[in-house]
This record gives C-alpha cells, structure tokens and sequence, in this order.
C-alpha cells in the first residue's frame, strides 16, 4: 500500500467523526407502536440485566445444577444461531455457486447473521455464573484443545470475524471511504469461502455438544446424528427466516429498495423456498430413518410421543407440504405460511433438546422465570433496533453508491 494510499485512508477515517455523529440522530417516527413496546421492554431489561450480574443467576433465573442450561441457551444461542444459517447458504449461492439473482437480498441476510452471532453468543454472559471466564473455551482452559467446547468456541470467534469482513464494504460505502471499499471489496470472496467452512462446522458443533447428555435427553430427540440434523435444519431456518425478513422488509423497508429489485421479490422468494422444501425434505427423511432404526415405536403411546408428533407433523410435514405446493403454483402467500410454521418448528426442536425433553423424567423440571423472558425479549428487541439503525443509512437493501461501480 503506498503512501499516498495511507494518507487517503486517514483522511477518510478523520472526517468519518463528525459524519458519524450527525447519523446518530434518529430518521423516520419516534413514537410508534413497536418503538413503545419494544422501548419499555429494553428499559426493564437492562434494569434486570443489572441486576443479574449483581445478585447473581439465582435472583434472577430458576437454573440450577440440575437444569444448568435454560432459556438463554436454548433459545438465544442455539436457536439464534440456526435462524443465522441464512447468511451461509446464500453467500454460498451467490458467491461461490453464481446465483445472482439472491444477490439484492445478500447484504441484509449477511447483517441479520452477523448480528445474530454477536447479539445471541454475546448472550453467553448473561448465563455465566463468572462471566470473565467466557475467555476459557476460547484458550482451552479447563475443557482442553480436544473439546467441542473448544472447537465451536473458536468457530464463533472466526465466523464473526468472517462476516464482519463480507459486510464491511457496506459500511465503506456508507461512509465514503472510496480506497478503503477497494481493499475490503478485495477481501469479500475470502472471508465467504472461510466463513461458510466454519459455519458447516460449527452448526453441527453445536449440536454435538448434546451428545455428551445421551442419559438426559428424551430418546426421541437424542441421536449420534444429532449434528448432522443441526446442520440440515439451519439451511431451511435460516431461509424460512429470509423470506420471513424479506416480506416484513418488503414493507417497512420500501423506500430503501430499487423499483427493479421489488420486481424480482416473488422469483426470489420462490427459490429459497425451493433450498428450504430440499432441506426439509432431507431432514425428515433423515429423522424417520433414525426413529425406524432406534426402534422408538414403543414412545409413540407415551406424552413424550404425542408431543415428538405435533413437532415432527405439525412444523416440518405440513410446512413442507405447504412449500412445495406454493412454489408449484408460485402463490406467495403460502409459502410465507410455511416459513412461519417452519421458523416456530425450529423454535421447538431446539427447546425441546435443550430444556423440554431434557430430564424429561425428574420429579422438578425447569421453567424459565419472568426475568430471563423479559431478558430475552430485550436481546432481541436491541438486535432489531441496530439492524433497522443499519438499514436506513447504510446501502444494505438500496444499491450501492454510483462512484462504487466507477471504482471497478
């Protein structure tokens, strides 16, 4: 890099401060039904987030070491995190298999999987008793280099790091930083081929961590194969959640989206509806084979069975049927049905796993407490409000600044 690029670039960052903080300001309504809702409900969070860490995981949640692992890991890491596999099917698609035409749709799904992975892994520290020794796992303390502990530890770490740097050129353009944009717009095929391995590896990982409760979890939802269904059912997740965020975005986003890129929403909802009926076709019959050769007929009878049904026909049979019937007539409607369906499916098989079908058995089984609801309503609620702040000012949904494509 030459000198005269260097001076660029520092000039560039010098006059990013006041540009920054003139974007501070709000756009658009203040006081609207969600802000209120979703306002309150930050506001009492953050109180209840002060006061965990001051009283400790005892005052303000009904874990225990019975039931170390609740709501806050079941729902806001391994649940959050499947919903995030959206970003590594599509940058996959576009990046390395040339399907273009997801490529309007890529810098938002890019945003809601980084985002995700900061919001939700960052949630780790709510469930922590220690939280400092959140460091462990990362530099092998304690658990060792041969843990999947480890393993998924740094599989996180990287992966953000990776899809920081594939959003990046977004926030140079949003900034103006022209030279910057060339470099980082340099490093965007890299970091999708390093971050799509880490994210196939780390969605299994996940999974895998439950391999080590085989005497806890129902045998209905415990299987050596539980990776490969984790990493099966992030693919339609993190589509369902796409189209889901496409439609909503379709709407509150109007104004940030090309006139030609409205045209193409129907053909692009459509086709990762197609990506998500292959997938979930996969994963059932992946999960029939397990049941038929674990020979599980005998728990069909049982309260457990009746509930392994309602999620196995009710949130991954009817919302494929439902699927593969929109995109054969191409109707739209249904298939954001079946997104919904599928999105609460995958809500329940990771809770069930977690908290629902593990210790299904003790006499004292855990609930989540009004504070850690509250808790989680609050992660969720800031992840959204950063990502509408990121939307409306940087070119996620709109097309990127003319002087981009003169820079080519």
């Amino acid at each position: 890099m030459s000198n005269g690029t260097v001076k660029a670039l520092n000039q560039e960052i010098k006059n990013f401060i006041p540009f920054f903080l003139e974007e501070l300001k709000p756009k658009g309504k203040i006081i609207t039904p969600f802000n209120v809702i979703s306002g309150i409900t930050i506001f009492i969070g953050i109180i209840l987030i002060i006061y965990r860490f001051a009283f400790g995981l005892g005052a303000a949640t009904n874990l225990s070491d019975d039931f170390p692992w609740g709501i806050w890991i079941g729902f806001d890491v391994v649940t959050g995190v499947a919903f995030a596999g959206g970003a590594y099917v599509l940058t996959c698609a576009v990046y390395v298999f040339g399907a273009k035409k997801y490529h309007p749709i890529i810098r938002a799904t890019v945003l809601n999987g980084f985002l995700a992975y900061v919001f939700y892994a960052g949630a780790l520290l709510l469930d922590l008793g220690r939280p400092w020794n959140v460091v462990n796992p990362i530099i092998g303390n304690e658990f060792g280099y041969s843990s999947v502990l480890f393993l998924v530890a740094w599989h996180f770490l990287l992966y953000m790091m990776a899809q920081f740097v594939e959003f990046s050129p977004a926030v140079a353009e949003w900034a103006g930083w022209r030279k910057l944009r060339k470099v980082l717009g340099s490093l965007t095929i890299g970091a999708v081929i390093f971050g799509i391995t880490l994210s196939t590896l780390h969605q299994s990982g996940l999974g895998a961590l439950f391999m080590m409760a085989k005497d806890k979890i129902h045998p209905l939802w415990y299987t050596e194969f539980i990776p490969i269904l984790f990493f099966v059912s992030s693919v339609f997740a993190g589509l369902s959640l796409v189209i889901i965020e496409g439609a909503i975005s379709h709407r509150v986003f109007r104004d940030q989206i090309p006139e030609d890129h409205h045209a193409t929403e129907e053909d692009i909802t459509i086709g990762l509806a197609k990506g998500a009926a292959g997938a979930m076709f996969a994963y059932f019959f992946l999960k029939l084979l397990v049941f038929i050769h674990e020979h599980h007929w005998t728990y069909l009878g049982t309260p457990m069975g009746y509930w392994f049904l309602v999620e196995m026909i009710g949130f991954v049979a009817i919302p494929l049927a439902i699927f593969v019937e929109g995109v054969r007539t191409r109707a739209i409607t249904p298939i954001r049905v079946a997104a919904v369906l599928t999105t609460i499916g995958i809500i329940l098989n990771r809770l069930n796993i977690s908290v629902i079908a593990y210790k299904w058995d003790a006499p004292f089984h855990y609930y989540p407490s009004w504070m850690e609801i509250v808790i989680t309503m609050t992660v969720i609620f800031v992840e959204i409000w950063v990502f509408r702040w990121v939307v409306l000012r940087m070119p996620v949904l709109r097309k990127s600044p003319d002087w981009v494509e003169d820079s080519h």
